[in-house]
Formats: C-alpha cells, structure tokens, sequence
C-alpha cells in the first residue's frame, strides 16, 4: 500500500514539471528570434557600412592642361664613336741609327714634310697635313727592323659610323642633315650622312646596318671618344602644341579631350594631332592657343575601413589612376620661357653602338 502512494506521488511531480517546461518553451524561443534579429541587425549595418565606406574610397577630381605656342620637332637618335679619317704610322724598314730628326711632338706638318731619317737611308715623309702625334728619337739613336718612328694623325677630320636597326633604316638616307655631339664635353657639330652599307653586320634576331658621317671638329676631340648622332626628322613652328598625357583616344584611335561647355560641364572635343616628340603633339585642329582641357584622376581617400584592412594585411587597394607627366597644372601659357628647356627633348639613346627610341626637341615659346 505504501509502494502505491509513493509511485503515485512521483507520477504527479513529473506531471507538474511537464507543464512547467510547455510553459517556458514560448519564453525561450521568443528569446532566441530575438537573439537572432538582433545579429542580423547588427551584421547588416555593419556591412551596409563596409559598402557604403569602399565605395567612398575614391574621389574624382579633374587635371587641367592648357594649349599654347611652341615649336615642335622630333629626331632619331645613334650612338657611335669618333675616329680619325686620317692617321698613319712609320715603322723602320731596317735596323740603323736616327741621322736626323725634321719635327717634333705636337708639330704641325703638311704632305710631304721630312720627318726623320735614318743611317739605311730611310727618309719618313708625312703623307697628309696632320699633327706629330709620336716622335721620340734623338739623333744618333739605334733603331731596330720594325720599330715605330713616328705617328701623324688628321685631328682635324673625323668621322663616326653608326649602327641603324631594321626598324629605323629606312628612315635614313645619304645626305640627311645630322647632328653629332660629344659625350664628354658636348661639343656639338653639323655634318651628313656620307654612306650607308646596306648589308646587315649582325646575325642576331635584328638586324643592324652601318651609316657613316664625317665631321670637321676641334682641337678638343679626339679619336675614341663616345658621341651621340641625331637625325632630325619632322618639325612644326609656332603652332599650338599640348602635353600628350591631355589626349585620351576612343575605340576608333580618334584623338579628343575633356573640354567644359557653356554651363560648365565636361564633354569630349576631338582633334587632330601632328609632330609628336613622346612629351607634347602639336594639334592642329579642335583647340587654341590657351585653351584648358581636362583629364580625370581618381584619387584615393583613405576611409576607416581601408584604413583597418591596410593595417591589418598590410596594404591597400588602389586603383589605377591615368598616366600624368611632371609639368605643372595647366602646361604652358603665354608666360612660357623658352630658355627653361635650352636643351629640348630627345629621344632615349640605344644600347652600345644601337639605335635610339624616337624623341625631339621642344623649344619656342608663348606670347
């Protein structure tokens, strides 16, 4: 009788303990909706805030450039070296001794001039107007077969062979007008392309060629040394001219540039380009002189965002903004000097003995 009052007893508790878990089951799952609204709050201001702050990252601000009057050439560019076009040395024809010396080192002298000769019976005479650049025996000296008596060379005359690439060959031509400048101490000379071997001299993946120009020099050139020859080849004076990194170009390769209109916004105005040297064009339709143009930049703004990412993984993304020269804001207006740049532009010089890229030089001025 006992037994049956105690089970019935523990039935009972675990009746009430049944009803008290059905009464908390609403609790607790109002409880876990709530929970979970909340983090999808949370998560989603979070990334409307991510997107909001990637898409500010960058501001759009525009590069003025302005069209003005100049003058306008590009050229190709060699490198050679300088070698007498004249020069000779006398050795003894046999073994004597020096009888008499008619010159001495740094002398001038003129074809047929005595300069020295010996017991045998040698007489060395120069075979064109030069300078003694070797002497040095004295009366009375032995001299062996073979050894050298003296040396004139022409340092006068000179002449600078060039190697021209497959590209660029025929683009020059015998007569072409070119200047030749020295590397060491710039001096600089008229000459002409003299000759042209067109046989290839290498048997490489290029093929190069050899041009020869000669050059009446002074006195402070010398054989061996390294000059840069410059061939000239278009030139546009006093026409407007603009920095090539102003131009942008469409999906026709048709020239244009960002202009504003009336009430002040961009629009595309095409144009028409010439004489170009790498740095500035010449145009020759669809702008003036001091007109402005516009090339966008897309300039990064750090946010907090980027700003936590860049720390965190060490960099940042950047977007690629066009390419711009060094020249100030607005190029160059009417108060343009032309002495600012007396060297002008020039294409880059090739490898050893090579061709150059094309380049040129900019020089006249605004008003």
């Amino acid at each position: 009788m006992e037994t049956n009052v105690t089970a019935s007893a523990q039935a009972g508790k675990r009746k009430r303990k049944e009803k008290l878990r059905q009464k908390k089951k609403p609790r607790h799952l109002f409880r876990r909706i709530l929970a979970i609204f909340l983090i999808v709050l949370v998560l989603g201001g979070a990334l409307w805030y991510l997107i909001s702050s990637l898409r500010s990252e960058y501001t759009v601000t525009y590069q003025p450039y302005t069209a003005s009057i100049g003058t306008i050439s590009n050229s190709l560019s060699f490198n050679g070296t300088m070698q007498a076009v004249h020069s000779a040395t006398y050795t003894a024809s046999s073994a004597g001794t020096v009888r008499a010396v008619f010159s001495a080192v740094g002398a001038q002298v003129h074809e047929g001039d005595k300069l020295i000769r010996l017991s045998t019976g040698q007489i060395v005479e120069a075979e064109f107007d030069g300078t003694v650049d070797v002497l040095g025996w004295n009366v009375g000296d032995t001299v062996a077969e073979g050894d050298t008596l003296c040396q004139v060379v022409d340092f006068n005359h000179m002449k600078i062979s060039i190697r021209v690439d497959e590209y660029d060959i025929n683009s020059v031509h015998i007569g072409d007008a070119v200047r030749v400048t020295t590397v060491a101490n710039e001096k600089e000379f008229a000459s002409s392309i003299a000759a042209i071997n067109h046989i290839s001299s290498s048997s490489g993946t290029v093929a190069y060629y050899t041009a020869t120009a000669y050059v009446d020099v002074d006195r402070e050139v010398y054989p061996g040394m390294q000059a840069t020859v410059t061939l000239p080849q278009e030139e546009a004076n006093n026409v407007v001219i603009l920095k090539m990194d102003a131009i942008s170009f469409d999906e026709a390769n048709s020239a244009f540039v960002y202009t504003k209109d009336e009430k002040g916004n961009m629009q595309q105005t095409y144009i028409t380009t010439g004489v170009s040297n790498g740095s500035y064009t010449e145009i020759r339709t669809g702008l003036q002189d001091g007109e402005t143009v516009y090339v966008e930049v897309k300039a990064e703004a750090q946010s907090t965002v980027s700003g936590l990412f860049s720390g965190l993984f060490g960099g940042s993304r950047v977007m690629e903004p066009p390419s711009f020269g060094s020249g100030a804001p607005g190029g160059f207006g009417g108060d343009f000097d032309p002495n600012s740049f007396p060297g002008g532009f020039s294409g880059g010089s090739g490898g050893p003995g090579g061709s150059g890229g094309p380049g040129g030089g900019f020089g006249g001025g605004g008003r």
